[in-house]
């Protein structure tokens, strides 16, 4: 019989935040919103880094989980499990993308074995970036395919020490990647830093430590789920820190503070997201405490609505410019319906669809944290 965990509401809170804040970014790009607004959207590319962090520690707990109970996590049920819940509803964006040419957000496409592959994150460039957001899934399923074989290595003979040396090697490992590759590369640094899986593990870390203090550190959790509001605070100073380095918005620029961020921003952001995470599973921490109207739905639409929101968003602007483009209370209501009604049908027909089929059809061996998986 499967055994569930009851809902974190606190994680559905940060979900739901994460996804809005690149839907918000996403749509201050192709200039949406209100100038008002602008500077803080601008900012909504870090959801994605809380997407990582959450991940990582969801993903994280999966694999780490049945080690308590001296069992192995299956790699087929596993793969099987990721396969059913990104791909169908991955690809059938991926056909619209390639057959329905209007539903594109630029002309321009990456070549489809590249999407197939989950390698569009490498070699980015802006002349084919239609669909250019899933850089971020191709990372995540970077993750996917490798967090469980290092699991399996390193749980044959466990030990805090080669936990610790593989950790601080990968956090300053990337600080020296992104430095070789700002200086090398000064006029790429957006393409060669921002996107490529191996110069974006920080958030997917920090998740994954996450996981290991609470599972294999029961002592420590407690300890640090005690605090949940001073774990609040220090998360958004670090995220803060983190702002002013990005504060001129220039992730290509080779000098100055944002030279400093595309180095040295993501682990930091990483941590202090990680911070916020476990205030939002805390005991006191007002994230894990009050339960926000709404945020459970929007979680378990963001998959969905992730996948879909830029290229509708982009084809409001372009079919309706006389109700989209003056950023009215009919503009808001134009974008929210259009958005959220493609990531509603996206995720009835296709990817809740298949999570059934994957419920019915596999056998779980091991304790799951959130539903969603």
């Amino acid at each position: 019989m499967t055994k569930h965990i009851s809902r974190l509401h606190g994680l559905d809170t940060l979900r739901a935040f994460a996804v809005l804040a690149v839907v918000f970014y996403h749509l201050t790009i192709f200039g949406e919103l209100p100038m008002q607004l602008i500077t803080v959207t601008w900012h909504g590319w870090m959801g994605v880094d809380l997407f990582f962090v959450l991940s990582g520690y969801l993903i994280g707990r999966q694999l780490l989980k049945p080690y308590l109970r001296e069992h192995k996590p299956s790699l087929k049920e596993f793969y099987l499990r990721r396969a059913f819940r990104i791909l169908p509803a991955y690809l059938t964006v991926v056909a619209l993308y390639f057959l329905v040419p209007a539903w594109r957000d630029f002309p321009a496409l990456p070549p489809l074995w590249k999407f197939l592959t989950f390698t569009q994150n490498f070699g980015f460039t802006f002349a084919t970036r239609a669909f250019s957001h899933a850089w971020s899934l191709c990372v995540e399923e970077h993750f996917y395919l490798v967090l469980p074989l290092l699991v399996l290595v390193m749980m044959k003979k466990p030990s805090l020490r080669r936990t610790v040396a593989l950790i601080a090697a990968v956090v300053l490992g990337g600080i020296v990647l992104r430095w070789w590759l700002v200086l090398r590369y000064p006029e790429e640094i957006y393409q060669r830093v921002y996107y490529p899986t191996y110069t974006r593990l920080d958030g997917l870390l920090v998740g994954v430590m996450l996981a290991l203090v609470e599972i294999f550190r029961p002592l420590w959790w407690k300890r640090l789920t005690e605090r949940g509001h001073a774990l609040f605070f220090a998360g958004l100073l670090c995220v803060a820190s983190v702002i002013w380095l990005f504060r001129n918005q220039d992730m290509g620029n080779s000098e100055g503070p944002a030279k400093w961020g595309m180095i040295v921003g993501f682990p930091l952001l990483a941590f202090g997201l990680g911070m916020i995470t476990v205030s939002a599973m805390s005991v006191n921490g007002w994230l894990a405490c009050v339960r926000v109207p709404g945020a459970e739905t929007v979680a378990a639409l963001a998959f969905s609505l992730y996948l879909t929101h830029k290229p509708v968003a982009h084809y409001v602007m372009e079919r309706f410019p006389e109700i989209a483009k003056p950023h009215g209370p009919a503009s808001w209501l134009l974008y929210t319906v259009s958005c959220f009604g493609v990531a509603i049908v996206l995720h009835v027909a296709v990817e809740r669809s298949f999570m059934k089929l994957r419920d019915s059809t596999l056998t779980e061996n091991a304790m799951r944290v959130d539903p969603a998986l």
